[in-house]
């Protein structure tokens, strides 16, 4: 039995609750060109490419949770000489009788000849508008640009739709399908904020920068309460304290200064400490506009703090979350945008997240 695990025609992979490996067969090891006790407890975001991870995090997850497989799910592997190795996976998670998340079996087939061929249509855009393209930094962005929004963005209503076909079968929601309609919110919630996160780092990246439109009498702090209110909502469990002191109307852009706040409130929801309170201020001091976002947890090394606003480098910050690293780098775009900066201090007491703009502009 040892030898068939092992050295199945397959790749075997199991993932505790946090998605850290803890078993892994000799087959998939040598498809990564790492041995296999190099990969156990990393977590499977360190595997997968950038579509990869977002095919992880707004379809397999989503869909695992709530209806406990899912089967031929693309996805792409990286080896560690940066070579991707296309998969399909098959999924099941196994639980206590109590419903507790015990671990999750991942099955991986190649599928290079699948894949290839898809490849080959989507490249052949991309070499089309690269021999239009004078620089080959935006051509590359471009191609991630496109990747993304061809093949990946279908994944979110995938997991929207199986969630409302799982409600609409029944005629009354059970304790069940509660649970399944709070998974899909937060499915779509957190789509959206992919999506939005994505396409601003594309614009920005390929040279139209994120777009203001400024109103010179806008009450900020109805703005600020909707996004905590909407927080909230989706993490009833998570205490969030706020103190407001904002005097008179801010020239800004208040849908990029709400979308500011979110991600740094979703970002403290999800690598905070999660017993203790998240503190959300805002006010108005000699002339600036200051809003912040501290939460408990431990510190953020000061290595990782000075990668924090990168773009796709949030997910070796926290080992125990992983996410795609766009949500601090757009918060500094819109910071900056405003004429504002945007910092964090990180101590065993608090870490923090301060945005400061000047209430005049030029």
């Amino acid at each position: 039995m040892a030898d068939l695990y092992e050295n199945a025609p397959c790749g075997y992979l199991s993932l505790s609750p946090h998605g850290r490996i803890v078993k892994v067969n000799t087959t998939l090891a040598n498809w990564l060109d790492t041995p296999a006790e190099r990969l156990l407890n990393r977590t499977i975001h360190e595997l997968l490419s950038v579509g990869g991870r977002i095919a992880y995090e707004t379809h397999l997850a989503p869909l695992l949770r709530m209806q406990g497989f899912v089967f031929e799910i693309a996805l792409d592997l990286v080896q560690r000489d940066g070579r991707k190795v296309p998969v399909l996976a098959n999924a099941t998670e196994r639980r206590d009788d109590s419903g507790h998340h015990i671990f999750t079996r991942l099955t991986l087939f190649k599928a290079v000849d699948r894949r290839t061929y898809e490849r080959s249509l989507l490249e052949a855009r991309i070499r089309a508008e690269t021999v239009a393209k004078a620089e080959q930094e935006t051509a590359a962005l471009r191609e991630q640009f496109i990747a993304v929004l061809g093949h990946d963005l279908r994944n979110p209503l995938a997991a929207l739709a199986a969630g409302v076909r799982m409600l609409t079968e029944r005629e009354a929601l059970s304790e069940r399908g509660i649970r399944v309609a709070k998974e899909m919110g937060s499915t779509v919630a957190r789509a959206s904020a992919l999506v939005d996160n994505l396409l601003d780092f594309a614009r920005g990246r390929l040279g139209e920068g994120l777009t203001l439109s400024r109103e010179s009498e806008v009450p900020i702090e109805p703005i600020l309460e909707q996004v905590v209110a909407e927080i909230q909502a989706v993490h009833p469990e998570r205490a969030i304290i706020t103190e407001f002191a904002i005097e008179g109307p801010i020239a800004c852009d208040p849908a990029r200064i709400g979308q500011l706040a979110a991600n740094l409130l979703s970002n403290a929801v999800t690598h905070g400490a999660a017993d203790a309170p998240i503190r959300v201020q805002a006010f108005t001091k000699d002339a600036h506009f200051v809003f912040s976002v501290a939460n408990g947890g431990d510190p953020i090394p000061l290595a990782a703090r000075e990668r924090l606003f990168q773009p796709f480098a949030r997910g070796d910050v926290r080992k125990s979350q992983n996410g795609l690293g766009l949500g601090l780098f757009i918060v500094s775009e819109i910071a900056r945008a405003h004429g504002g900066t945007v910092g964090v201090k990180s101590s065993d007491e608090e870490t923090r997240f301060t945005f400061t703009m000047p209430l005049e502009h030029e």
